[in-house]
């Protein structure tokens, strides 16, 4: 009997270690799973940080190429303007080196017009190259400016005396000392005029 007894308790026991063997293992795989989780927790906002700052980088990389874009362009518009200012005015130096001469021969035909008629073929030799370099630098963009009875301008216009003079209104130009020049609307020498004063 004792066997039997031993028998039966003994079952009893493996039920009773085996129920408390059973308790451990639930914790270790709650503790296990709450692990997991964290680490899953942990693992997600890393992603979520990386990402945000990879959108970050990302946005702050296509500004950079905007900009960038936005500069090359402006480069470009700024090159082109300057290569055609110079198209525009690369005649300006040569301009204001012709201009005396083209005063000499106004100043030749004046003083020709005083004289006596023996050098009349002189004198319309005269008009003639005249008349051809005031043309040839029309066609290069060269304006001739005789501002008689226009009103001053201190951009095209230089005053160097005043006169009064009641049928005129003042600061009008009354005579023209020395003629003005244009190249492309800019002017190379201004005018030297006679304004009436006010």
């Amino acid at each position: 009997m004792t066997e039997e007894r031993n028998k039966a308790e003994e079952p009893l026991e493996t039920a009773i270690v085996e129920e408390a063997v059973e308790p451990s293992t639930e914790t270790e795989n709650e503790e296990q799973t709450a692990e997991t989780t964290s680490t899953e927790e942990d693992i997600f906002a890393a992603m979520q940080n990386e990402m945000s700052r990879l959108q970050d980088e990302v946005s702050l990389a296509k500004d950079q190429v905007l900009r960038a874009a936005a500069e090359v362009q402006n480069i470009k518009r700024r090159a082109q303007l300057d290569v055609e200012k110079a198209h525009k005015f690369a005649l300006d130096k040569f301009v204001e080196s012709l201009l005396p001469v083209v005063d000499s021969l106004e100043l030749g035909l004046k003083n020709a017009a005083d004289a006596d008629d023996a050098n009349t073929g002189m004198r319309e030799g005269m008009e003639l190259t005249l008349k051809l370099m005031i043309d040839t630098l029309a066609k290069n963009g060269v304006e001739q400016l005789n501002p008689i009875g226009e009103p001053l301008d201190p951009n095209y216009h230089q005053a160097i005396t005043m006169l009064p003079n009641p049928e005129m209104e003042p600061n009008t130009v009354m005579d023209v000392v020395q003629k003005g020049y244009t190249l492309n609307g800019r002017c190379v020498r201004p005018a030297m005029v006679v304004v009436v004063a006010g």
